[in-house]
């Protein structure tokens, strides 16, 4: 025996379903970059304060600190 498909109304039922949960997550996910942007307030970090002849010896353009 094989099950019967479902009805149109179901499946469009199932799309919408589908659609919520994919929207709610979007959402979710933008929210909480939003809430990490405006929460989290990175202080000042260690890096080179003069000009460094070594390759790969980055430097802050303008130093905040």
């Amino acid at each position: 025996m094989t099950a019967a498909a479902p009805s149109r109304p179901q499946r469009l039922h199932r799309l919408w379903i589908l659609a919520a949960v994919a929207l709610a997550v979007f959402v979710g996910a933008n929210a909480h970059l939003v809430y990490v942007a405006f929460s989290s307030e990175p202080g000042c970090v260690a890096h080179l304060k003069d000009k460094s002849g070594t390759p790969g010896g980055y430097r802050a353009a303008k130093s905040a600190c």
